[in-house]
């Protein structure tokens, strides 16, 4: 944690063991007191059965309230689904970021993920993280190529071992669509960011994916605003996404 400006809390998402937004980070340390956790279960932070979102709406809680009790929140992926539910949660939070969360808009979609949450759970109940692996990046919209050349790579061993967040993530979004009445309840000032094109390895995903779950989630929120960014890939640029984001802290 730096000491410059308001606290600004980042929030990571699946498969993400908390170095994912350190370049972001970085970027911003020199205007906000940039605290960069991770969240339960991920690296040396620990766990405690059984899971629930709303314990990892405490960690936040607690973070805040160790921080000194207020702070703005960015989220990235499905870390941006649990900065709004914490929102949402009356936490206090004065301005809240997210970036490309993967609400599944539309039947087709739907479908995917609720096949994706029962194969998910019946993976890590048979302590099989391979194929957990497997079933989401495949929902992701990776390619069988891709999914080989993950497997032979050195950072394969690493996401077995994040393996088991994966259900963490799946319970933040829920049922899968924007919740329309835990959005209503967020009272905060929301930019929702996406990058103009699809990550060259999701190339499976419907092109207008994270698009359009960001305008249906925008339509929710009492306070949002819209940002569609070029972007390279779902982890956003910092160079491009810092400006924009403390743009947003500071008005």
């Amino acid at each position: 944690m730096s000491d410059a400006g308001p606290v600004l809390l980042l929030v990571g998402g699946g498969l993400d063991d908390g170095s994912e937004n350190v370049p972001l980070g970085e970027h911003l340390a020199d205007r906000f007191a940039v605290v960069n956790y991770r969240r339960r279960g991920r690296g040396d932070s620990g766990e405690t059965a059984p899971y629930a979102v709303q314990r990892e709406v405490e960690d936040l809680a607690a973070v805040i309230d160790a921080t000194g009790g207020r702070a703005h929140v960015f989220g990235s992926s499905s870390g941006g689904a649990l900065a709004l539910e914490a929102a949402a949660s009356g936490l206090p939070i004065d301005r809240v970021a997210v970036h490309e969360v993967p609400y599944l808009v539309g039947e087709e979609m739907l479908a995917a993920w609720r096949g994706y949450v029962s194969d998910l759970a019946s993976a890590l109940d048979r302590e099989d993280p391979d194929e957990a692996l497997r079933l989401f990046m495949r929902l992701a919209g990776s390619s069988d190529q891709d999914i080989e050349g993950a497997e032979a790579a050195p950072v394969w061993s690493t996401l077995r071992a994040l393996a088991p967040t994966l259900r963490h993530d799946a319970a933040c979004l829920g049922d899968g669509p924007p919740p329309a009445d835990r959005l209503a309840a967020v009272d905060q000032p929301v930019l929702l960011t996406t990058g103009a094109t699809i990550d060259p390895h999701s190339e499976g995903l419907p092109i207008d994916f994270f698009g359009a779950a960001a305008d249906v989630a925008a339509a929710h929120l009492p306070r949002a605003r819209r940002r569609t960014i070029e972007v390279a890939g779902h982890v956003a640029d910092p160079a491009l996404l810092g400006p924009i984001l403390a743009e947003f802290y500071a008005s």
